[in-house]
């Protein structure tokens, strides 16, 4: 087997496991909704096994980053619709990841300029992007145990919004140091109620949200995204081992259409992160299993021929690269990415890079 081999996702037959990674472009202008340019830009991508999107806020709460898309209001809806339309239309497969940041905002972008809310009142080091530029992050607010439902209900209404707006399935977001993912560790979670202390608690969150998801959408095309080695946002645990097998064990439960997982990078192990590669936690999860993080087609390949991997998600080298697959199967060369156009902007780096077959024209 190897990245050409077509995998049941599902009840989705995909042409090849090379997946496009979820990545926050901060183009969906000041009203956080989706429009022709990011469709043109996902239909690009299409030839993609499968697309997950960009980060999508499933409340206003849940903002975090100006021009990011959300997935609660009508207008937002019939954005997304240009974009699933796209893709289907090139015979692509989108799933939309549900979002929510936590901590990682400001009171310049929450409604009222109330504060973000977090498992506990501990603020992030750095700062956040607003409207205005950088701003150095806030203590949050602790959010009360009666207001978690309404956290789940958030996720809920998401996931209804996502089905209503064409997409083939959904992608929970609990890593990179967002408000699942603030819940799961011990470093960002000190509550004492039924949501914090003992790793059962801190991972009911996410797995309540995950019932809530499957509720809508079936578990045949639902995946939740982790980052057990993660530090980014300021995260750590002091026993990820233990943390994140007893998390990845639980989903097994929901049989779900994917689990993702992000690999330890250079970063995380400087600053202090686990070494945990997906090839660790392999054998606990039994069902498909998606890796990503600076995969090649080498590695790639060798994931899945190893038996590491079911699937593989690729982020910069598809957005300089709309036609990574074939790329990949000619064994060509690639674009290089331009860093400086991946976080916000127009048309520039987005819908520019040229396919092979535009260079050959």
């Amino acid at each position: 087997m190897d990245l050409f081999t077509p995998i049941q996702l599902g009840p989705y037959t995909l042409p090849n496991r090379i997946v496009m990674a979820p990545l926050t472009r901060n183009r969906a202008g000041a009203r956080n909704v989706p429009g022709r340019l990011n469709a043109l830009y996902y239909a690009q991508r299409a030839s993609a096994g499968l697309i997950i999107s960009e980060a999508s806020q499933v409340s206003p709460q849940g903002l975090g980053y100006p021009g990011t898309p959300g997935i609660y209001s009508p207008e937002q809806l019939e954005g997304w619709k240009l974009v699933t339309d796209a893709v289907h239309q090139q015979g692509g497969r989108i799933f939309l990841q549900l979002w929510h940041v936590g901590r990682i905002s400001h009171p310049d972008l929450q409604p009222e300029g109330a504060l973000p809310v977090a498992p506990s009142a501990l603020a992030p080091q750095g700062e956040a992007a607003t409207y205005e530029g950088m701003k150095p992050f806030v203590t949050p607010r602790a959010l009360e145990t009666d207001e978690i439902p309404d956290i789940i209900e958030q996720y809920r209404k998401g996931a209804e919004n996502a089905l209503a707006a064409g997409f083939d399935g959904v992608e929970i977001h609990g890593a990179n140091g967002y408000l699942l993912d603030q819940f799961l560790r011990d470093g960002t979670n000190q509550r004492t109620d039924v949501y914090g202390g003992s790793i059962e608690n801190r991972a009911r969150l996410l797995l309540e949200v995950t019932e809530a998801v499957v509720g809508v959408w079936g578990n045949a095309r639902v995946g939740v995204r982790l980052s057990p080695s993660g530090t980014f946002n300021s995260m750590s645990d002091s026993d990820p081992k233990a943390t994140f097998g007893y998390v990845i064990e639980q989903l097994n439960r929901f049989d779900l259409a994917y689990l993702h997982l992000r690999e330890p990078d250079a970063a995380d192990i400087r600053h202090g992160g686990a070494p945990l590669p997906s090839s660790y936690f392999r054998p606990i999860y039994t069902g498909t299993l998606m890796v990503n993080t600076d995969y090649t087609l080498e590695t790639g390949n060798k994931a899945i021929a190893a038996g590491h991997a079911d699937l593989v998600a690729y982020g910069i080298l598809f957005i300089a690269n709309p036609d990574l697959p074939e790329r990949f199967r000619l064994g060509v060369p690639l674009n290089q990415p331009d860093p400086s156009t991946f976080y916000g902007g127009g048309e520039k780096g987005y819908i520019d890079y040229p396919t092979l077959k535009e260079r050959q024209a």
